[in-house]
């Protein structure tokens, strides 16, 4: 007979194989684990090879395409490249459907959300882009129809029609799904995010060839004298003006929306940069599972600075003032003007970026002195922040640099030149302080109000009457009052207060920084030093290369700036 020790021996045992069973199951051994993350790391590196070489060969390819339509000896028309941009587009927007309609409605597709990607005001900005790009397709469809009897390419009306039906749906995608961390057909969605990334640069390179052979009209005698050479012109080429003029609108509208969707191009431009940098980060957060499963939320409210925000609009207003002058003066093609209008660009821009160096020394001494926790963790927003700052930025340090070697070159004569050589300075010191403020800051943990709490101790007497078991006690902390502890929280210490004003203020400039090269400030071809140093094919080349950069740099910088302010 079976005794009872017997049969809780017995029990035990069959207690002990089934928790080992089930550890097991729910837990494999080291050798099983091992197979399943090495056969994990391998499909992760293989979908990153594979959508890598679909990026790079749609990227090369663009770059010959959009490289050989430019020049009028090589065999390939505009025509060859909006059919290879509409085929383009065309397939990135089916993917975006189908990852819309199938890929993130799957059961457990998306378990984690990247707190930091796409944040608002970065969506915000991607749907006024979008919508400003819309705009411009519009007026080029209307443009192209009126020219449809001169130019028998249907080409150009299709092109406008397809990449406005491509901007809404991109923009509703990222809108809703730029904070996706996919966990289901990983490669499939990688290989779709780098189409994506491919698609918005391959047309960014197109709009931004267009600006520049727009804004630059090459000289019919090389010994002209740049100063005297309008410019800014409405020009692509001398050539391509002068076949535009022997054809007839239909109607009378035509040179209106020519105009204004030249106009619109910067926000094409900046649109399809701000797609591509959100297509990377949902690319890098494919299959990431995140550690963290709360974010903060950052506040902000406009009562917190002052002295910035109205230094800041001060030198937006003068700087538009100052950008419209310029505009008009060079445009009457005289040269007295044209020195009169370079030398008031160079003051405006050289106060602008001295105020601005000094505010971001001033920041970078805070932040030496303010002790706070630096962002730990992989995060690819804060990764690609700092390295879209730092390469946007090479485009103005390669034309500052440009500028001061043909300036000492041909030696400094007279106010405009020296002039032309202080701004170029100051431009790359302002660079170097403002990126080094800015990647600080995008690398500092956001501020927390409960580190700011402290013990608050209000009237003894007026707490003891209202609460009759304190009237012992002849201190009272702060959790225990009845008024709300945010109204005496809602001070900032002076070190936050003038971080966020120094943001304030350095976010206006930039837009000023902004707005004056996007929408046709050349003041590099308006003065002739670059262009008798280093002859004008060479010259324009540089500036036309480094000038789309330091337009986004000025951009990015001042989504950066935002975010910072909010951190602080």
């Amino acid at each position: 007979m079976t005794t009872k020790e017997d049969l809780e021996a017995i029990e035990n045992q069959i207690s002990t194989i089934q928790c080992h069973g089930e550890t097991a199951l729910h837990h494999p051994g080291p050798a099983l684990a091992h197979g399943r993350l090495k056969t994990v790391e391998k499909g992760r590196n293989w979908g990153w090879l594979l959508s890598g070489f679909i990026s790079l060969n749609v990227l090369l390819l663009g770059i010959a395409i959009v490289s050989g339509s430019v020049f009028n000896k090589v065999q390939i028309s505009s025509s060859h490249l909006l059919i290879f941009l509409i085929l383009l587009v065309i397939l990135t927007t089916v993917w975006m459907v189908y990852y819309k309609v199938h890929t993130s409605r799957v059961y457990r597709a998306v378990l984690y959300k990247d707190s930091h990607a796409g944040p608002v005001w970065l969506r915000a900005g991607l749907v006024l882009f979008g919508v400003c790009s819309v705009i411009m397709d519009i007026f080029k469809i209307m443009f192209y129809v009126g020219r449809i009897h001169c130019d028998n390419s249907p080409v150009k009306i299709a092109f406008p029609a397809v990449q406005a039906l491509f901007v809404i749906v991109q923009t509703y995608v990222f809108w809703v799904h730029a904070k996706d961390c996919v966990q289901i057909q990983q490669n499939i969605t990688r290989c779709g995010l780098m189409l994506t990334f491919s698609t918005n640069l391959v047309v960014w390179m197109t709009a931004v060839t267009d600006e520049s052979l727009h804004q630059t009209v090459a000289p019919k005698d090389p010994s002209y004298n740049g100063s005297s050479n309008n410019g800014h012109s409405f020009n692509v080429t001398i050539q391509g003006r002068a076949e535009v003029s022997d054809c007839q609108c239909i109607h009378d509208k035509c040179d209106v929306f020519e105009k204004t969707f030249y106009y619109l191009y910067p926000f094409n431009i900046e649109y399809s940069l701000f797609a591509s940098a959100m297509a990377y980060v949902m690319w890098k957060n494919v299959g990431r599972q995140m550690d963290e499963h709360h974010s903060h939320k950052l506040r902000f409210s406009p009562w917190d600075v002052l002295v910035g925000p109205v230094a800041g609009l001060i030198i937006l207003v003068t700087g538009l003032a100052t950008f419209v002058i310029y505009e008009v003066d060079v445009a009457k093609g005289d040269p007295k003007k044209t020195e009169g209008a370079l030398i008031m660009h160079y003051i405006m821009n050289i106060v602008a970026i001295l105020l601005m160096s000094v505010t971001c020394l001033i920041g970078c001494v805070i932040f030496r002195m303010e002790k706070r926790e630096q962002v730990s963790g992989k995060n690819p927003t804060r990764s690609l922040d700092v390295g879209l700052l730092v390469g946007a930025s090479l485009g103005q340090y390669l034309i500052c640099y440009f500028i001061i070697v043909a300036v000492l070159a041909s030696g400094v004569m007279g106010n405009t030149d020296g002039l032309n050589l202080a701004c170029a300075m100051l431009t790359v010191i302002q660079l170097c302080l403002q990126n080094a403020f800015l990647i600080k800051g995008l690398h500092r943990e956001p501020f927390k109000e409960t580190e700011a709490t402290s013990t608050v101790f209000a009237n003894v007497m007026a707490v003891r009457e209202r609460d009759p078991e304190r009237r012992s006690s002849s201190i009272v902390p702060a959790h225990t009052l009845p008024i709300p502890l945010g109204i005496l929280q809602s001070r900032l210490s002076w070190k936050r207060r003038v971080l966020k004003e120094i943001c304030a203020f350095l976010l206006f400039c930039n837009v000023i920084l902004w707005i004056m090269p996007a929408f046709g400030a050349r003041p590099q071809f308006d003065n002739t030093v670059g262009s008798d140093v280093y002859e004008f094919q060479t010259w324009a080349a540089v500036v036309n290369i480094g000038m789309p950069f330091g337009i986004f740099y000025r951009m990015h910088s001042v989504a950066s700036l935002f975010e910072v302010c909010l951190a602080s």
